[in-house]
């Protein structure tokens, strides 16, 4: 969508409107819909990850240089390598900062899923001893869940350096 301005044009409002709406507010609803199982988790840590991702990644397409992909073109590279050697690296960064903040996002998301449900899990820990007022042990998922959260940032900050080699090379000149 970042690529062509019909499709945004048509889809931007309504993802707007649906990453304005609070998916804590949805969660009810979904409960409803999918029930207490894995799947209403799986639904809200999808939810919680989704728009991050994808307003990133609108915006690093959006901020590939034309130059970059008319160079490109005058190569006759086809659509399909400008997208895959031109835009995607490009837009790497981008997408990259989308998919940290969506992790993050992603935790909160498990943590919202599992208060609701609260039959099981860090959330039902949480749920627990915060209605028994044991605060020394509401500290243990809280710390679990931060380790959680650092370990899976650590992860896409590796996964990073896999992609793109060439952000590292830039930390160190600079």
């Amino acid at each position: 969508m970042g690529r062509y301005r019909i499709p945004e044009y048509f889809f931007d409002p309504h993802l707007n409107a649906l990453y304005a709406t609070p998916q804590v507010a949805l969660t009810p609803l979904l409960i409803m819909w999918f029930g207490l199982g894995l799947e209403i988790k799986v639904v809200l840590i999808f939810l919680f990850a989704f728009f991050p991702i994808l307003i990133n990644t609108m915006s690093g397409v959006k901020n590939v240089s034309g130059s970059m992909v008319e160079i490109g073109r005058a190569y006759r590279a086809s659509e399909r390598q400008i997208l895959y050697k031109i835009i995607i690296p490009a837009a790497l960064p981008f997408i990259m900062a989308g998919v940290r903040l969506a992790v993050g996002r992603a935790v909160v998301g498990m943590v919202v899923a599992e208060l609701f449900s609260a039959i099981t899990g860090l959330g039902a820990m949480l749920t627990l001893y915060g209605n028994l007022f044991e605060t020394a042990k509401m500290f243990v998922p809280i710390i679990v869940l931060s380790l959680l959260g650092l370990g899976f940032n650590l992860a896409v900050q590796a996964l990073e350096r896999v992609l793109a080699p060439w952000k590292e090379t830039e930390r160190a000149a600079a």
